[in-house]
């Protein structure tokens, strides 16, 4: 009897036991998978939530993609630092188109001055300058004869040439001397910037073939080079040249005037850079940009001639004061 409970007391507690392990690995089992199911659920949320602000950044990028301005394109003129140029407008209000210059260099030529002038020569090197002019004159009679529009862009690239140098020169020597130049290099250089609007505007007019390009290319190679030692060598001849040439211009286009007169070229309407840049009506035609012109060779006459005789004087070119209204 006593051995019969004894052995019902173990086998209660053994089932005890079992039962205490088995509902402890049981809730351990239940708080586990509680965990890993909750762990679950937090790293999904988790993922969820990276990708909703992945997408709202996205989102943010594109939207300050299109607000911000578009870059500038390869055709548009900018500054060095990337900054775009300042839209200027005329005077009715349309916009500005040239780049080559500007409102503020415009202007109304005197085409009243006087065409005739002419400056006899009366010392060695004046007969020099003047024979030399004469000689260069025939080649080009030759090779243009009466196309005076071609004969106009060939005289453009020549007689851009002395102003360009004088002034850079002239620049030099004020730099090397540590002293003014009178005006003298801003003349000059105008000079040589309005012969290159003449060239811009008779572009307009005419079109050069491939040879007279090439031709363009060899003539201002020589003519460049020789001007500059003479520069160096005697200012007062290189400027009684240039004088000289601005007459022959001058006779160039009083010719070209002619045939327009006479129905001989066709009187186009003026060039829309012509009439910005001359100032000139509306309804402007060929006939009055080559009136103008003229007045403008007239004037680089007169400048050249008065330079030449301030050397002639025995006087420094950039202590004598430069001609104030120049065009």
């Amino acid at each position: 009897m006593n051995s019969s409970r004894m052995a019902g007391s173990l086998l209660v507690r053994n089932l005890t036991h079992h039962l205490s392990q088995s509902s402890t690995t049981t809730a351990t089992t239940f708080l586990n998978g509680a965990a890993t199911r909750s762990s679950v659920v937090w790293m999904r949320f988790a993922s969820t939530s990276s990708a909703s602000a992945a997408r709202e950044d996205i989102r943010s990028q594109k939207e300050a993609a299109a607000a911000a301005p578009p870059p500038p394109s390869s055709k548009e003129v900018s500054t060095y630092w990337g900054i775009p140029t300042t839209k200027l407008v005329k005077e009715d209000g349309t916009e500005w188109k040239w780049s080559c210059f500007r409102p503020w260099d415009t202007y109304k030529a005197d085409v009243n001055i006087d065409l005739k002038k002419h400056h006899v020569p009366t010392t060695f090197m004046d007969k020099v300058a003047y024979w030399t002019v004469k000689s260069l004159r025939l080649p080009t009679d030759i090779f243009f004869q009466r196309r005076y529009g071609c004969r106009a862009m060939m005289l453009e690239t020549v007689a851009a040439v002395p102003g360009m140098v004088g002034g850079m020169l002239l620049h030099l020597r004020s730099l090397r001397r540590f002293e003014h130049s009178g005006g003298w290099i801003r003349a000059l250089l105008e000079e040589a910037e309005n012969e290159r609007m003449h060239l811009m505007t008779f572009m307009e007019v005419s079109k050069p073939r491939w040879y007279e390009r090439a031709l363009v290319i060899v003539v201002q190679g020589v003519f460049f080079n020789a001007y500059f030692l003479g520069y160096l060598i005697s200012p007062k001849f290189a400027h009684r040249v240039t004088g000289y040439l601005e007459e022959e211009a001058i006779h160039s286009y009083t010719e070209f005037l002619k045939d327009l007169e006479d129905g001989k070229i066709e009187n186009v309407p003026a060039p829309a850079i012509a009439i910005d840049y001359w100032r000139l009506p509306a309804n402007a035609t060929l006939k009055d940009v080559i009136t103008v012109v003229r007045a403008d060779e007239a004037h680089h006459r007169d400048v050249n001639h008065f330079a030449s005789d301030i050397h002639y004087q025995g006087m420094e070119l950039q202590k004598t004061p430069a001609p104030i209204n120049y065009h």
